[in-house]
């Protein structure tokens, strides 16, 4: 019993403010990676063949390849987890994971019928999703006594305007994902491709995630907490920016909203790593 109690970090005798990644959290981690590997694979490689590889038909190709971004950036995150040391600089992205999981299961309630119920992919699909709506806040809620939330000399400081910069952002996505998730036939009349009711919504799921994201890096004033963070939002926009040029063909040229996701991903990404980068030089 307590081993399985210092398994869960709820042994207080054997808990210790060091910022420790528990053990139940690699072990999370080092499932999730080769599952979501999977998942990249199949939606950013064969884009086209999600009625016989998936756990529901998507179309166009654009909607699993940006997906397939996403479970690809999830599978180096939970790489990071399982092999990393610090719970401080894995932790921003959890409450994250939360909310996108909770989109999840919602999506899959409301459109059960669209999905493929005779797929092995569906059943994947749902027991993950009915488990992590409450695991991932579970653990980020267990692992995160362990944070001692004392700064390190040598960490440089996220200036204050980054914060509140970031924070405003990430509110304005997550309220906006939010209120659409409930009117999706907004984001299909005006999205820069085609999008069903259930695809706008998995869309929104992401945005979500990154929405909060964003917004937890306001109440953290550590650079490094935030390291793994960039490094997860370039790889995953290059991700999707590069899978955008495959699919060009998806997109409305004549919807301003197709050069504004273009740009609007394209000036994020040189922002945050330049600033990211200006913010580690002495000379800050």
């Amino acid at each position: 019993m307590s081993q399985l109690r210092r398994f869960l970090g709820i042994d207080e005798q054997a808990l210790t403010r060091e910022d420790q990644v528990l053990p139940v959290t690699r072990w999370v981690g080092r499932i999730l990676v080769p599952v979501l590997a999977v998942a990249a694979v199949i939606l950013y490689g064969f884009p086209d063949r999600t009625t016989e590889l998936f756990a529901w038909t998507i179309r166009p190709d654009m909607t699993p390849i940006l997906m397939g971004a996403g479970y690809g950036v999830g599978a180096y995150f939970f790489y990071r987890v399982a092999t990393h040391n610090h719970w401080h600089e894995v932790a921003l992205i959890f409450p994250g994971i939360s909310v996108f999981t909770w989109f999840m299961l919602l999506a899959t309630l409301l459109h059960w019928e669209n999905f493929n119920h005779d797929h092995v992919t569906f059943w994947i699909w749902v027991f993950i999703y009915v488990v992590a709506p409450f695991l991932v806040p579970a653990i980020w809620l267990l692992n995160r006594r362990t944070d001692p939330r004392v700064q390190n000399r040598k960490d440089p400081s996220l200036p204050k305007i980054v914060r509140q910069l970031s924070g405003l952002t990430g509110l304005l996505i997550t309220g906006t994902a939010i209120v659409l998730f409930f009117f999706p036939s907004v984001l299909i009349a005006y999205w820069p491709w085609d999008v069903s009711p259930l695809t706008a919504r998995i869309l929104l799921g992401w945005f979500a995630l990154f929405g909060v994201v964003n917004l937890a890096v306001a109440f953290e004033s550590r650079l490094s907490a935030v390291q793994i963070v960039v490094q997860t939002q370039v790889i995953g926009f290059g991700l999707v920016l590069l899978g955008a040029g495959l699919a060009w063909n998806d997109f409305d040229v004549t919807n301003p909203l197709t050069w504004g996701f273009i740009g609007g991903f394209v000036i994020y990404l040189v922002v945050i790593v330049s600033v990211f980068y200006k913010i580690r030089s002495p000379k800050w």
